[in-house]
């Protein structure tokens, strides 16, 4: 293999390297948007769940009220 073969290679492999530095860096990008979102979720997941478990909770107060006026009539 002659000096200019040689250096076409290593500039093929430098690109490459440069591609696959660049295809890391926007992975690393998605996957710190990915985790950011899934915190989001996660924290909106438990304000739901805790909104939820208080309209539980009223409406089974609710249901008591009722029932008791029930047996009072």
């Amino acid at each position: 293999m002659d000096r200019a073969e040689l250096l076409a290679q290593l500039q093929s492999l430098v690109a490459r390297v440069d591609q696959l530095a660049e295809r890391g860096r926007r992975l690393s990008d998605e996957n710190r948007s990915l985790r950011q979102q899934q915190e989001q979720l996660s924290g909106e997941r438990s304000a739901l769940l805790a909104k939820n478990e208080q309209a539980r909770t009223r409406v089974e107060a609710m249901i008591a009220r009722l029932k008791s006026l029930e047996q009072h009539t």
